[in-house]
């Protein structure tokens, strides 16, 4: 093997012009492919990254019979809480872990009324995570100490036609499945751009919440914010066992059109990859069909010396292998050293669009930083598939090669 592997290695340089033309695509082709790829992680960890701090958290955990009921937020007290809490706060990359209470209910005044889901929340853990929080445009956020206050979205707010300080009317469904009416005065108003999304939510002080809903003392979700997404199975699997009676689950379990949309990424992210590697693999496919009919009787004369076709098909295979080996390489260190870099830095979106305020979900959940990000991992199975793909792309001509007659080769000009 060694013997062809070097045979391989000296060929592929008899022409150096060709086989570093080959190689650039094959690095400019890694260098767009990871750089797209940490584009694409940076986007998703952004965008379903908030979309989880304000629906939720990444892992979710309930009480039994909750899953089957989720989308009528069912009021299940969760036991052993403090229990959860300890358990979930010991795991790794786990951010912040909280109790909230979630109900259905309506939201009213004079001008207008709108269904809403009542998110009762414990401010003083909850708020240094609160995308709410950040994006706070008017008022304050909960305190501890609040007792009839509220906090609304700007859409929320435009439909009733009410800005801070105002009472508004909140029905909201109790343990028993009662409805508990009550006034309560807007505290603070977020402006994520999010439209009819956000328009259906409220949040509420935790202890409040116990009093209104007939949950003393208790709380009908664990929600645990991870560093990333993408870690939510670990865990998971790490919790249900030590938990058989709670129902542990991800957001993308309970809410599916999240689950859907980040595989659609992910899907149109692999997609535009293939396209860039196929990019590469025609320099690649150039080369090797160049190289078969300059080296005709080089062939023969292998083929005469006692090669057979397989072995003669494999030399070529093993020179496309190699260029892919050689600019998957450099691809991959180029690329990586670009993505630290960037990375640490960010993409800064406001200088390139100073009105991002106009941009609606996309500036609420993308923020006007970007971050790329790609693990090592994956930077070394994109190098691998540019093995793969050097390989396969010097196959039609290396089979070419292989068929041709020894006697037809030694007489070709």
């Amino acid at each position: 093997m060694f013997k062809y592997l070097k045979m391989a290695w000296r060929n592929m340089w008899r022409n150096w012009r060709r086989t570093l033309i080959a190689a650039v695509a094959i690095v400019l082709s890694m260098i767009l492919l990871v750089f797209f790829q940490a584009f694409m992680d940076g986007m998703d960890q952004s965008i379903y990254g908030n979309t989880v701090r304000l629906y939720g958290g990444n892992v979710l955990i309930h009480a039994p019979g909750y899953r089957e009921k989720s989308s009528r937020l069912p009021m299940l007290p969760v036991s052993d809480v403090d229990e959860v809490l300890t358990a979930v706060q010991n795991q790794p990359n786990v951010l912040a872990a909280f109790r909230r209470i979630n109900t259905g209910g309506l939201i009213s005044n004079r001008d207008a009324s709108q269904p809403v889901n009542i998110t009762a929340i414990d401010p003083e853990v909850e708020a240094p995570i609160s995308l709410a929080a950040e994006n706070l445009v008017a008022g304050r956020f909960l305190n501890a100490d609040d007792g009839d206050s509220i906090v609304i979205g700007q859409a929320l707010a435009d439909r009733l036609h009410v800005t801070v300080g105002d009472r508004v009317s909140l029905l909201g469904r109790r343990k028993d499945e009662s409805m508990r009416q009550r006034s309560m005065t807007v505290v603070g108003i977020f402006d994520l751009g999010l439209g009819d999304a956000e328009k259906g939510l409220v949040f509420m002080n935790l202890p409040t919440a116990q009093t209104l809903y007939n949950l003393r003392g208790q709380v009908t979700e664990v929600a645990v914010i991870l560093e990333k997404i993408g870690q939510e199975d670990k865990l998971i699997k790490t919790l249900a066992p030590q938990f058989p009676n709670h129902e542990v689950d991800s957001i993308y379990t309970l809410r599916p059109e999240f689950g859907e949309a980040l595989n659609i990424d992910r899907a149109i992210g692999l997609l535009l990859g293939g396209i860039l590697l196929l990019m590469g693999a025609v320099g690649i496919l150039n080369l090797m069909l160049m190289a078969v009919f300059e080296r005709t009787r080089e062939m023969g004369v292998l083929a005469a010396m006692g090669l057979k076709g397989r072995q003669i098909m494999g030399l070529f295979v093993l020179e496309g292998a190699l260029i892919g080996l050689l600019g998957g390489a450099v691809g991959c260190l180029i690329s990586g050293l670009l993505v630290l870099w960037i990375g640490r830095t960010g993409i800064n979106f406001s200088a390139v669009y100073p009105d991002l305020e106009g941009a609606g979900e996309l500036y609420a959940l993308l923020g006007t930083v970007l971050y790329p990000a790609i693990s090592a991992t994956t930077i070394l199975a994109y190098g691998s598939a540019a093995v793969i793909v050097g390989a396969l792309a010097a196959l039609y001509p290396a089979w070419q090669a292989a068929r041709r007659e020894p006697a037809e080769s030694l007489h070709y000009v």
